[in-house]
């Protein structure tokens, strides 16, 4: 584990206390949460551009080539 001090306004110091109340976490738990789903955020975005960029339309056509023609079910039909 590792220690950061960190400095935020009083009003976000209340709400994260409010909410971390509410949530019955401690105010570390409530952060180290909030911090780990932003940077998966992030690294999903990055993940998904690079993955993008190795796409390419004809990969794309060829892919839906593979695809047989039939009717859609019935819960899918316009």
């Amino acid at each position: 584990m590792s220690t950061i001090s960190l400095r935020i306004s009083e009003s976000l110091h209340k709400s994260v206390r409010e909410t971390a109340k509410r949530e019955g976490v401690s105010i570390n738990q409530l952060i180290s949460t909030a911090l780990a789903e932003k940077l998966s955020a992030l690294m999903t975005e990055e993940y998904l551009a690079d993955r993008a960029k190795r796409g390419s339309r004809k990969k794309f056509d060829k892919a839906l080539g593979k695809i047989q023609d039939a009717k859609p079910d019935s819960m899918d039909a316009i």
